[in-house]
């Protein structure tokens, strides 16, 4: 069974080839024009990705993103025509996952696309039974924070922590190397697997600081977190 991507893009020539890339990966496609079109499709579709352009008419891709994270975790992409710091950073932090600034190589889409769903898949039980071999490390946890890797759940001293798929992938790379640190450019690497990463690349940072948000952790003292300057991040073992 094929896996479902949505594709919601105003201007009809990128998202026709946008279909036409991921078609020829034997993904199944609902392409709409407008985010008043796609909504039905994301209430009564089981889809796997979401593919949102941010300029869309009537209602914005920031808009469409917030609604789907009200009910599902599935991997989001943004597409900007603008090399906008803001627009990154609002899409990250309302829970977008990765995006990809216009214009841009169909090819490279494609690699974030097969990178997030290898992710999705890895950690979400509805889609793998890969955490089903984990055995006695379904559990990692560190002062109250506790992470549950089959069900995909996170607790902060007994609270549930809701996380999108990318801030989970991010806290668990990082407990599971407790003591150790992880530049950003290494967790960029673990998580999306490819080769697009630059040093101008701030997804991981945005990403961490909506974790300490979420976490009530400070960047002055974390009890979680810490940023190793110039090095990157990790929790201390």
């Amino acid at each position: 069974m094929s896996d479902k991507i949505l594709i919601v893009d105003d201007e009809a020539e990128i998202a026709d080839l946008i279909e036409v890339y991921l078609g020829n990966e034997n993904y199944t496609v609902f392409k709409f024009y407008s985010a008043k079109e796609a909504l039905e499709c994301i209430n009564t579709t089981d889809l796997d990705l979401a593919i949102l352009d941010i300029m869309l008419p009537e209602i914005d891709g920031f808009t469409l993103c917030r609604k789907i994270r009200e009910e599902h975790t599935y991997p989001v992409i943004m597409l900007t025509a603008k090399d906008e710091e803001t627009d990154k950073i609002t899409g990250l932090t309302l829970g977008a996952d990765d995006y990809v600034t216009k214009p841009f190589r169909p090819l490279e889409l494609v690699a974030r696309v097969k990178s997030q769903l290898r992710r999705y898949k890895r950690y979400n039980p509805a889609h793998s039974k890969e955490e089903e071999k984990a055995g006695d490390c379904d559990t990692l946890s560190h002062s109250g924070l506790v992470m549950r890797l089959k069900t995909h759940e996170c607790y902060l001293n007994e609270k549930p922590l809701v996380l999108t798929p990318t801030e989970f992938s991010i806290l668990r790379i990082l407990l599971e190397n407790k003591g150790r640190v992880i530049s950003a450019e290494e967790l960029f690497h673990k998580i999306w697997q490819d080769e697009y990463y630059t040093k101008s690349n701030n997804t991981i940072t945005v990403h961490i600081r909506h974790l300490r948000d979420k976490m009530n952790d400070t960047l002055s003292k974390p009890k979680y977190i810490k940023t190793i300057w110039g090095v990157g991040y990790k929790i201390e073992g």
